[in-house]
Protein backbone atom coordinates (compact mmCIF):
# COMPACT_ATOMS: atom_id res chain seq x y z
CA UNK A 1 0.00 0.00 0.00
CA UNK A 2 2.72 2.11 0.70
CA UNK A 3 4.55 1.27 -2.69
CA UNK A 4 1.50 1.95 -4.18
CA UNK A 5 0.96 5.19 -2.49
CA UNK A 6 4.54 6.48 -3.79
CA UNK A 7 3.66 5.63 -6.90
CA UNK A 8 0.32 7.90 -7.02
CA UNK A 9 2.72 10.43 -5.26
CA UNK A 10 4.99 10.55 -7.93
CA UNK A 11 2.62 10.34 -11.20
CA UNK A 12 0.47 13.46 -9.41
CA UNK A 13 3.76 15.29 -9.04
CA UNK A 14 4.83 14.77 -13.12
CA UNK A 15 1.09 15.79 -13.97
CA UNK A 16 1.25 18.61 -11.95
CA UNK A 17 4.58 20.06 -13.33
CA UNK A 18 3.94 19.54 -16.91
CA UNK A 19 0.64 21.67 -16.12
CA UNK A 20 2.70 24.18 -13.93
CA UNK A 21 5.10 24.59 -17.02
CA UNK A 22 2.70 24.84 -19.82
CA UNK A 23 0.67 27.58 -18.04
CA UNK A 24 4.19 29.20 -17.35
CA UNK A 25 4.83 29.15 -20.97
CA UNK A 26 1.82 30.28 -22.03
CA UNK A 27 1.83 33.62 -19.76
CA UNK A 28 5.66 34.57 -20.46
CA UNK A 29 4.89 34.54 -24.34
CA UNK A 30 6.12 37.60 -25.84
CA UNK A 31 3.76 40.83 -27.39
CA UNK A 32 4.14 44.60 -28.85
CA UNK A 33 1.12 45.64 -27.08
CA UNK A 34 2.02 48.16 -24.25
CA UNK A 35 -0.57 49.56 -21.69
CA UNK A 36 -0.68 53.26 -20.68
CA UNK A 37 1.62 52.46 -17.35
CA UNK A 38 3.76 51.41 -19.22
CA UNK A 39 4.00 54.14 -21.55
CA UNK A 40 3.85 56.49 -18.95
CA UNK A 41 7.20 55.09 -17.43
CA UNK A 42 9.04 55.07 -20.37
CA UNK A 43 7.61 59.25 -21.15
CA UNK A 44 8.60 60.29 -17.78
CA UNK A 45 11.00 62.59 -17.23
CA UNK A 46 14.13 61.86 -14.12
CA UNK A 47 13.99 63.57 -10.88
CA UNK A 48 16.68 66.17 -10.72
CA UNK A 49 15.46 68.23 -7.84
CA UNK A 50 18.58 66.75 -5.82
CA UNK A 51 18.10 65.11 -2.28
CA UNK A 52 15.28 65.81 -0.31
CA UNK A 53 16.93 65.24 3.05
CA UNK A 54 20.58 66.25 4.26
CA UNK A 55 23.27 64.83 2.63
CA UNK A 56 26.52 62.88 4.26
CA UNK A 57 28.09 66.63 3.36
CA UNK A 58 25.66 68.44 5.66
CA UNK A 59 25.63 65.74 8.27
CA UNK A 60 29.46 66.42 8.70
CA UNK A 61 29.50 70.32 8.82
CA UNK A 62 26.71 69.69 11.56
CA UNK A 63 29.08 67.31 13.54
CA UNK A 64 32.09 69.61 13.23
CA UNK A 65 30.18 72.85 14.53
CA UNK A 66 29.20 70.60 17.17
CA UNK A 67 32.64 69.90 18.22
CA UNK A 68 33.91 73.10 17.49
CA UNK A 69 31.14 74.43 20.35
CA UNK A 70 33.78 73.89 23.20
CA UNK A 71 37.06 75.25 21.20
CA UNK A 72 38.35 78.99 21.35
CA UNK A 73 37.60 81.02 17.69
CA UNK A 74 40.78 81.19 16.39
CA UNK A 75 42.43 77.74 17.57
CA UNK A 76 42.36 76.27 14.04
CA UNK A 77 44.07 79.31 13.09
CA UNK A 78 47.13 79.21 15.69
CA UNK A 79 48.03 75.73 15.44
CA UNK A 80 49.90 74.22 12.41
CA UNK A 81 51.62 70.91 11.83
CA UNK A 82 54.98 73.17 10.82
CA UNK A 83 57.83 71.72 13.50
CA UNK A 84 59.33 74.46 15.52
CA UNK A 85 62.10 76.17 13.63
CA UNK A 86 60.97 75.40 10.40
CA UNK A 87 58.77 77.64 8.03
CA UNK A 88 55.02 76.70 7.38
CA UNK A 89 54.52 74.82 3.88
CA UNK A 90 52.49 77.61 2.57
CA UNK A 91 54.80 80.66 3.26
CA UNK A 92 55.44 83.06 0.45
CA UNK A 93 59.14 82.59 0.48
CA UNK A 94 59.72 78.38 1.67
CA UNK A 95 63.23 78.52 0.65
CA UNK A 96 64.41 81.60 2.68
CA UNK A 97 66.79 84.85 1.63
CA UNK A 98 69.66 81.63 1.68
CA UNK A 99 68.04 79.32 -1.07
CA UNK A 100 67.06 82.69 -2.85
CA UNK A 101 70.60 84.32 -2.55
CA UNK A 102 71.74 80.99 -3.80
CA UNK A 103 69.51 80.63 -6.87
CA UNK A 104 69.83 84.22 -7.92
CA UNK A 105 73.77 84.97 -7.63
CA UNK A 106 74.03 81.86 -9.92
CA UNK A 107 71.30 82.52 -12.38
CA UNK A 108 72.91 86.44 -11.83
CA UNK A 109 76.33 85.06 -12.53
CA UNK A 110 75.47 82.99 -15.61
CA UNK A 111 73.58 86.28 -17.11
CA UNK A 112 77.29 88.17 -16.50
CA UNK A 113 79.01 85.36 -17.85
CA UNK A 114 76.05 85.78 -21.17
CA UNK A 115 76.79 89.78 -21.50
CA UNK A 116 80.34 89.33 -21.27
CA UNK A 117 80.52 86.75 -24.85
CA UNK A 118 77.83 88.97 -26.17
CA UNK A 119 79.97 92.36 -25.73
CA UNK A 120 82.91 90.52 -27.19
CA UNK A 121 80.94 89.55 -30.06
CA UNK A 122 79.80 92.63 -31.12
CA UNK A 123 83.13 93.94 -30.97
CA UNK A 124 84.18 91.17 -33.20
CA UNK A 125 86.65 90.41 -30.43
CA UNK A 126 88.10 87.48 -29.62
CA UNK A 127 86.80 85.74 -26.58
CA UNK A 128 88.90 84.76 -23.83
CA UNK A 129 87.02 82.31 -21.79
CA UNK A 130 89.19 82.26 -19.27
CA UNK A 131 88.83 85.83 -17.96
CA UNK A 132 85.40 86.02 -18.83
CA UNK A 133 84.86 83.06 -16.49
CA UNK A 134 87.16 85.01 -13.49
CA UNK A 135 85.03 88.30 -13.95
CA UNK A 136 81.63 86.05 -13.50
CA UNK A 137 83.76 84.35 -10.58
CA UNK A 138 84.26 87.52 -8.79
CA UNK A 139 80.47 88.96 -9.39
CA UNK A 140 79.06 85.66 -7.58
CA UNK A 141 79.95 86.80 -4.08
CA UNK A 142 78.36 90.01 -5.03
CA UNK A 143 75.50 88.91 -6.15
CA UNK A 144 75.37 86.39 -3.38
CA UNK A 145 75.68 89.12 -0.76
CA UNK A 146 72.85 91.67 -2.29
CA UNK A 147 70.11 89.33 -2.87
CA UNK A 148 70.41 88.05 0.31
CA UNK A 149 70.57 91.32 2.22
CA UNK A 150 67.50 92.31 -0.08
CA UNK A 151 65.82 88.88 0.71
CA UNK A 152 65.61 88.77 4.81
CA UNK A 153 62.63 89.77 6.83
CA UNK A 154 63.52 92.73 7.94
CA UNK A 155 63.89 94.35 4.20
CA UNK A 156 60.88 92.72 3.35
CA UNK A 157 58.79 94.61 6.06
CA UNK A 158 58.93 97.57 4.08
CA UNK A 159 58.08 96.35 0.44
CA UNK A 160 57.43 100.38 -0.54
CA UNK A 161 60.87 100.95 0.01
CA UNK A 162 62.24 98.18 -1.55
CA UNK A 163 60.71 98.51 -4.36
CA UNK A 164 61.96 102.53 -5.25
CA UNK A 165 65.41 100.81 -4.24
CA UNK A 166 65.06 98.57 -6.96
CA UNK A 167 63.43 101.43 -9.30
CA UNK A 168 66.08 103.69 -8.55
CA UNK A 169 69.05 101.09 -9.07
CA UNK A 170 67.11 100.23 -12.06
CA UNK A 171 66.80 103.08 -13.60
CA UNK A 172 70.16 104.47 -12.82
CA UNK A 173 71.74 101.47 -14.25
CA UNK A 174 70.01 101.08 -17.72
CA UNK A 175 70.57 104.77 -18.19
CA UNK A 176 74.04 104.10 -17.99
CA UNK A 177 74.16 100.94 -20.04
CA UNK A 178 72.18 103.62 -22.55
CA UNK A 179 74.77 106.28 -22.46
CA UNK A 180 77.81 103.97 -21.88
CA UNK A 181 76.75 102.32 -25.26
CA UNK A 182 76.45 105.51 -27.18
CA UNK A 183 79.65 107.41 -25.45
CA UNK A 184 82.25 105.26 -24.32
CA UNK A 185 84.75 103.43 -26.34
CA UNK A 186 84.37 99.57 -26.89
CA UNK A 187 87.10 98.75 -23.98
CA UNK A 188 84.91 100.30 -21.46
CA UNK A 189 82.52 98.73 -22.41
CA UNK A 190 82.97 95.17 -22.16
CA UNK A 191 84.55 95.95 -18.65
CA UNK A 192 81.31 97.76 -17.54
CA UNK A 193 78.27 96.58 -19.30
CA UNK A 194 78.06 92.91 -17.99
CA UNK A 195 77.52 93.76 -13.90
CA UNK A 196 75.83 97.22 -14.67
CA UNK A 197 73.26 94.47 -17.66
CA UNK A 198 73.48 91.91 -15.09
CA UNK A 199 72.04 94.51 -12.06
CA UNK A 200 69.58 96.17 -14.04
CA UNK A 201 68.13 92.93 -14.58
CA UNK A 202 67.89 91.58 -11.82
CA UNK A 203 66.62 95.10 -10.60
CA UNK A 204 63.44 95.02 -12.82
CA UNK A 205 62.95 91.19 -11.52
CA UNK A 206 62.75 91.83 -8.39
CA UNK A 207 60.28 95.19 -8.58
CA UNK A 208 56.33 94.94 -8.28
CA UNK A 209 54.85 94.89 -12.09
CA UNK A 210 53.50 99.12 -11.52
CA UNK A 211 57.52 99.86 -10.89
CA UNK A 212 59.13 97.88 -13.61
CA UNK A 213 56.91 99.42 -15.73
CA UNK A 214 58.15 102.84 -14.87
CA UNK A 215 61.77 101.93 -14.87
CA UNK A 216 61.16 100.77 -18.49
CA UNK A 217 59.23 103.58 -19.00
CA UNK A 218 62.10 106.33 -17.53
CA UNK A 219 65.05 104.43 -19.69
CA UNK A 220 63.37 104.38 -23.23
CA UNK A 221 61.92 108.31 -21.98
CA UNK A 222 66.12 108.79 -21.37
CA UNK A 223 67.13 106.88 -24.56
CA UNK A 224 64.92 108.90 -26.61
CA UNK A 225 65.39 112.76 -25.11
CA UNK A 226 69.29 112.44 -25.80
CA UNK A 227 68.88 110.71 -29.14
CA UNK A 228 71.13 107.69 -28.33
CA UNK A 229 70.62 104.34 -30.14
CA UNK A 230 70.14 101.47 -28.86
CA UNK A 231 73.17 98.81 -29.20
Amino acid sequence: MAAGNRKERRAAAKTDAKTSGHSTGAALQPTTEMDEAGIEYLLQHPDRSGPKGKTLFDLAEERQRELNKGKPARWNLDNDNTPAGERPFNDGDPIGPLGNAVLYSISLATLHLTFDVVVYSQYREEVIWPEIFQRAGKALPVFFALVYLLHVDTSKRFPILRNVFFLTTSVIAGCYMVYSGNVNGYFHVMKTAPPIGALWVWSVVEMNFAFAFASVLAVFGYLWWNGFEAF
